[in-house]
């Protein structure tokens, strides 16, 4: 497995900190505002990379923070009349229903700043009694200059930085760069006690702080957005490395931006689209399935055609899904039975390609199109009438059926239920389940109209619902329908 690693600038081959076993740390939102897609990238890239490495046998400890204190979550407070760390657990609360529609699973563990403060006072005491931080006033600062390795992720110098950036004038900083490390307490803010006086943490802290105590050093891979390497990656290894004296991460691993004509997706520039605005015009599915479809570290522009054109082309696949389970339905499967090479030699194929693909610095845009090729190998051999038996026949679709369900459990795009069944449009809760199930109806009266020969009754239903989009076929199976695109 190759992986692209920030620090590098290429791909490396992976090479856990423990045999077996994989230690993932990703930087997850400041709760102080419901989720934007821009937010929701890295939250399916990143669970999809846990996914495949469990996929592989690997055991995972996966770790996602949720920033409980900060100025936004402050400001924000204010303007609601709410307390800030009560805002902060009601959109932690708005959080997990987003997350969970896009199927990203829990992770292992999601600390919290305030429940961390103690580990980021030591954290800072370290870094100050070996010269690394500074106190002024009550605050407690970062000194850059003292850390020679800082801009090694990022490869700029402290002088692109200072002058690309917007820096808070501070006349007390040494360093204009100079970051941070605690804020001394303000009226009606949240504070806590520390030995320069109450305050609350800086933003970059809190990382270094939980992601050791969690994961410890050195462990496999940080990930988060392409706009976190500088500065939040950049002060976080500039802490933790300045206060243990070793290696922080092995591999930094960071996704592209969403843009909106070509501008970053951001809160900031009020050009964002919030997650659950965007499921109330599309299943959770075709979201999902779209941010899958380009390579993670590439941008990816937005607008409601292209989840319209991911729709239909996850219609294909779902269509092979249902087409599959109509074969095999009632019909026994022989273990014992010899899948039919015809299908099984082309299948192999595909598989090999997949894990190329996701080992291939998880390539999830490759790995979707050989589901594409899946759904055509499937559905050309379905058409086939020269199987050799009915066994081998049954055995061949069951094996393109486990690796449908195989490729989800990696690309989390359908839900399962608790027995592990892929649920094809969502049939447990919701509106499609709703509309499943009234196409079932409609099939099941149809179907008993033609049992009578009643013909208008039973071309009027047909017609109608093709006039909706839904088309209806009538094979020796039974009755199949797909959306019409």
């Amino acid at each position: 497995m190759r992986i692209y690693n920030t620090m590098t600038r290429k791909k490396e081959e992976f090479i856990p900190r423990e045999q077996g076993k994989v230690s993932i740390y990703v930087c997850g939102p400041t709760t102080y505002n419901y989720i934007h897609l821009g937010n929701a990238r890295p939250l399916v890239f990143f669970d999809t990379v846990r996914r495949y490495f469990k996929y592989r046998g690997f055991n995972v400890l996966y770790v996602q923070n949720f920033t409980d204190i900060d100025d936004k979550i402050i400001t924000r407070a204010r303007e609601e009349g709410d307390e800030p760390l009560a805002l902060a657990e009601r959109y932690i609360g708005e959080y997990f229903k987003d997350a969970d529609a896009l199927n990203v699973l829990r992770a292992d563990v999601h600390p919290k700043v305030s429940g961390h403060i103690t580990e980021i006072i030591e954290l800072i005491k370290t870094l100050l009694d070996k010269g690394y931080a500074y106190v002024v006033d009550g605050d407690v600062y970062y000194n850059v200059r003292q850390f020679t390795g800082y801009g090694k992720l990022s490869g700029r110098t402290l002088e692109d930085m200072q002058a690309g950036a917007r820096v808070e004038v501070d006349v007390r900083k040494i360093d204009p760069m100079d970051f941070a490390l605690w804020k001394s307490a303000k009226p009606s803010e949240p504070a806590w006690e520390s030995p320069w006086g109450k305050g609350r943490p800086g933003w970059h802290i809190e990382c270094s702080a939980m992601a050791l105590k969690y994961l410890g050093l050195n462990f496999d891979i940080h990930g988060g957005g392409f706009d976190l390497i500088f500065p939040h990656h950049e002060n976080e290894i500039a802490q933790t490395e300045a206060a243990t004296g070793q290696s922080f991460a092995r591999y930094w691993m960071h996704n592209g931006f969403i843009t909106i004509n070509q501008e970053k997706m951001s809160k900031s520039l009020g050009n964002f689209f919030l997650v659950r605005d965007i499921l109330s015009k599309f299943t959770s599915e075709v979201v999902r399935f779209y941010l899958l479809g380009t390579h993670y570290r590439s941008p990816l522009d937005f607008d409601d055609e292209k989840l319209t054109s991911a729709q239909r082309g996850l219609e294909r696949i779902k269509t092979s899904m249902r087409l599959l389970d109509e074969a095999l339905a009632g019909r026994e499967v022989d273990d014992e039975a010899r899948p039919d090479p015809l299908l099984v030699t082309r299948l192999e194929k595909i598989h090999i390609e997949f894990d190329k693909a996701m080992e291939d610095d998880f390539n999830t845009a490759l790995a979707i199109g050989l589901m594409f090729d899946l759904a055509r190998e499937v559905n050309s051999y379905l058409q086939r009438n020269d199987y050799p038996n009915l066994a081998e026949r049954m055995a061949a679709l069951q094996k393109a059926r486990q690796m449908f369900a195989q490729y989800n459990s990696v690309l989390g795009i359908f839900k399962t239920n608790a027995a592990g069944d892929t649920l094809l449009d969502n049939q447990e809760t919701g509106d499609e389940g709703l509309v499943q199930n009234l196409l079932d109806l409609l099939i099941e009266i149809r179907q008993k109209a033609r049992q009578k020969k009643d013909w208008p009754t039973a071309d009027h239903l047909r017609d109608r619902l093709r006039e909706l989009g839904i088309a209806l076929e009538d094979t020796p199976d039974g009755v199949r329908w797909k959306r019409l695109s």
